[in-house]
């Protein structure tokens, strides 16, 4: 068995070498089954690769928080900007129409809420796969805590029985870093974290944006999405965003960022340009700003 001691540091990471996909776009999916890869061509624009999810989970840990309001005014009219809504059952079955045709990442766990200091202590799975296939689900998020002496190990058997059940039905897992308050958001912490989960079988990896990333991402092996983290001016999240794209990520999962924008159609039209259409930051601000001057 490894051990933390006696290893030596990483250094290959083949950064000029692309990876080869014999027969599936997505990075890593190319031995999965057709199921799995219907769903992850709904997640991942086919032709840029990439995907702009919609966060809108954040009421299952912290309640009404500004923008979530009313999930129906606020976000619905989103829809039609982005690839994937990503939410839990109880607010996409209570205000979203059907009709919106969108891909559904469904929040899979259900963590303790803000009034908990350890938030970690109270993870498990919260929907089952007979429920997610019932919404027509594309995939599940399940959040693991790694790094947590209250919550990795729970956290990852989680992941381990969604996964087992993913490939069962051929529903793709993406597993999300939590980085909680013990844990330092450094490359070092987002390249275990991000391969760990992967190598237990997440089939997408959602986490943050940090220093050397393009490391981050070439030694997961399958593909990463950013999260948006907390609100950003407009100019800054399009920044974090492009720097990602560039860096090998293949999509963002933009929540306050985009709803707490002050046009947050205009903002996800934005994200879109970078994340679909090769836009840097510079040019997406400017669409931005042109979109709300109109």
């Amino acid at each position: 068995m490894a051990d933390a001691d006696g290893n030596k540091r990483a250094r290959d990471y083949g950064l000029d070498i692309p990876v080869v996909q014999d027969s599936f776009f997505v990075k890593g999916m190319n031995n999965t089954d057709w199921g799995m890869k219907n769903r992850l061509s709904r997640i991942f624009n086919p032709k840029s690769g990439n995907t702009v999810m919609l966060a809108f989970d954040h009421g299952y840990i912290v309640g009404c928080t500004s923008g979530l309001e009313r999930i129906d005014l606020s976000i619905a009219p989103l829809a039609d900007y982005a690839d994937v809504l990503m939410g839990t059952r109880g607010a996409i079955r209570a205000a979203i129409p059907p009709t919106s045709n969108k891909a559904v990442c469904l929040r899979a766990t259900h963590d303790a809420s803000v009034l908990f200091d350890d938030m970690a202590s109270g993870s498990g799975l919260g929907v089952d796969m007979e429920d997610a296939l019932r919404m027509n689900a594309s995939a599940l998020a399940v959040q693991c805590f790694v790094g947590s002496q209250k919550g990795e190990r729970d956290s990852l058997e989680v992941l381990c029985r969604a996964c087992d059940a993913g490939y069962r039905y051929g529903v793709p897992v993406m597993g999300v870093t939590a980085v909680g308050k013990e844990m330092a958001r450094t490359t070092q912490y987002f390249l275990l974290a991000t391969r760990l989960l992967a190598e237990l079988g997440a089939s997408i990896i959602k986490t943050y944006y940090c220093d050397d990333f393009e490391k981050v991402v070439a030694g997961c092996p399958v593909p990463i999405v950013i999260a948006g983290g907390k609100k950003l001016p407009e100019n800054e999240a399009l920044t974090m965003a492009y720097q990602a794209i560039q860096s090998g990520a293949r999509g963002v999962d933009m929540g306050r960022n985009i709803f707490q924008s002050e046009h947050p159609i205009a903002m996800c039209q934005a994200v879109a340009k970078v994340v679909h259409e090769k836009f840097t930051d510079k040019e997406a601000y400017e669409f931005y700003l042109n979109e709300i001057n109109k």
